[in-house]
């Protein structure tokens, strides 16, 4: 059985300055701010997310910021940096290459590296001169601003929202750190160099964007049978971090236990191993299960309204936005029972241990029970609102930047 129903504390929401050293804002000085994401546009990924929804919320919430979202396609919201993209045929063989050649030692050694290598020297270009301060994810493309920033070669203070499991040497190189969670921060308190700055800010969601609504509807249009708890899964489908090839043997014993009253749908980027576990998932579970391969993140919402809880097998998430859009959509979440995972979902979770076979299994069936269902979905908005709205977060991203740049918004 399932080790715990409920979190029993709530993330701490105020950002946290950690031995900032840094001046007050002044009122004659406005700050220009840059967000970048070499993936937004033709990745569908956390990080790319957390650039859209975080460039959407500042611009509604602080209309006199000075902002600018940068990314590898073009749109109404964002500018275009060329860059040679992860998954084209040319960056692969590039990548190949410079492997050979040491390329892991500047950032040329994987296409994700050869992309975000390539638009940092496009993206540079363009804020070097203008910008104060340059907000990303990418790792690599906040390692190449942090080194020109302290040669002289690039205005713009760096800020790295650490969201992809960096080592500490890398953490260290940096003068500013945003960590998600609060467990994050501590952990690294041990690492941090006495000069940098650290912050704890979540990532934000758009509650109006993510919202419950009648399922009845939304099945109906996308042809799912209206008698089957429905069990969602938004994440890359492959074995390895997202585990989906656990998730679909766990849903498949779950599934008989319960004499077939549920159904799985897994929506994702496609990996290398994306056919094998489509294979899989229909040799185990026939018409139980229905995968949805690099569904655009506009049509992603249905699927939260359409379902009745959601899912993520992996064991470690350094945030994971799909769990607040899923709460925020009022679907009770099932996840495995960390402190990353509990700061996040709170009280509106099922947690078990997930490195366990059977974990899982015995957790699905435990929300065939709607009333209990109900209660999660219910607690889990309220804790997304709370801890993750725009209204909540977007001071604390203000702060941190008047902060940092000693300039006022």
């Amino acid at each position: 059985m399932p080790e715990s129903l409920e979190a029993p504390t709530l993330l701490r929401t105020t950002a946290r300055p950690v031995k900032a050293g840094q001046q007050n804002p002044s009122s004659l000085q406005r700050i220009r701010v840059a967000i970048a994401c070499s993936g937004l546009g033709h990745v569908q990924r956390g990080v790319e997310a957390w650039a859209e929804d975080l460039a959407a919320g500042l611009r509604r919430r602080a209309p006199s910021l000075q902002l600018d979202l940068f990314a590898a396609t073009s749109g109404p919201d964002r500018q275009r940096v060329q860059c040679l993209k992860r998954n084209d045929l040319l960056t692969r063989r590039v990548a190949s290459v410079l492997r050979q050649l040491g390329g892991w030692r500047y950032g040329m050694g994987s296409p994700y590296e050869v992309e975000q290598t390539s638009f940092a020297l496009g993206l540079w270009r363009r804020i070097h001169r203008s910008h104060d301060l340059l907000h990303v994810q990418d790792p690599v493309i906040a390692r190449f601003f942090e080194a020109a920033h302290r040669a002289g070669l690039s205005r713009p203070k760096v800020i790295l929202a650490h969201g992809t499991s960096e080592a500490p040497s890398t953490l260290r190189a940096f003068s500013t750190l945003q960590h998600l969670i609060p467990e994050a921060a501590d952990e690294w308190e041990a690492h941090r160099p006495s000069k940098q700055a650290s912050f704890v800010i979540p990532n934000l969601i758009d509650v109006t964007r993510f919202h419950p609504a009648a399922s009845c509807s939304v099945r109906a249009r996308l042809g799912l049978p209206q008698d089957k708890l429905i069990v969602l899964c938004c994440a890359a489908i492959r074995r390895r971090h997202k585990r989906i090839d656990y998730l679909l043997n766990e849903f498949a014993a779950a599934n008989t236990a319960v004499g077939g009253q549920m159904m799985l749908i897994i929506a994702g980027a496609q990996e290398e191993d994306t056919a094998d576990l489509i294979q899989m998932g229909h040799t185990l579970l026939g018409d139980a299960v229905r995968f949805m391969v690099n569904v655009p993140r506009a049509e992603v919402k249905d699927l939260y309204q359409a379902a009745d809880v959601f899912v993520l097998p992996s064991l470690q998430e350094m945030f994971g936005i799909v769990l607040l859009e899923a709460m925020s959509s009022g679907l009770p979440v099932v996840c495995h029972d960390s402190p990353s995972f509990r700061a996040v979902v709170g009280d509106g979770g099922v947690y078990s241990d997930l490195s366990k076979d059977g974990g899982l299994q015995a957790s699905l069936p435990m929300l065939l029970d709607a009333a209990r269902r109900r209660n999660l979905a219910m607690r889990g908005r309220d804790h997304v609102q709370a801890c993750f709205s725009e209204a909540a977060v977007v001071p604390q991203v203000l702060s941190m930047y008047e902060t940092v740049s000693g300039k006022a918004i």
